[in-house]
């Protein structure tokens, strides 16, 4: 999965792309670096990492394995999925890769 900042012309390009049959890969973008990391906090990089590769858990085996709370790990999640980061299904909560990588430049103001 690659976590991204990118403009609306990028985005717009990635989906032409995408739509003429140019493989495009999982991602996921934000508007802003700001937002990318309002969003991918610290703690939820933490409940990320410990999903990465690990197929559906439930919360209380997430929450187990960053070693946090159970109500706190369940806020972090649901951001997480409505962000659409996660998914969440029967079986659980899933973040189905097997990597993360992320990709933005910082440019002088």
């Amino acid at each position: 999965m690659t976590f991204s900042v990118a403009s609306d012309e990028d985005f717009k390009r990635r989906m032409k792309d995408a739509f003429a049959g140019i493989p495009q890969g999982n991602h996921i973008s934000f508007a802003t670096p700001e937002l990318l990391w309002q969003t991918l906090t610290a703690k939820r990089w933490e409940i990320l990492k410990a999903m990465t590769g690990a197929g559906a858990l439930s919360i209380r085996e997430v929450a187990r394995r960053v070693g946090r709370d159970v109500k706190a790990v369940h806020g972090d999640v649901t951001a997480l999925v409505q962000a659409g980061v996660i998914e969440r299904s029967e079986a659980g909560v899933a973040f189905p890769y097997d990597e993360i990588h992320v990709d933005f430049v910082v440019k002088a103001a």
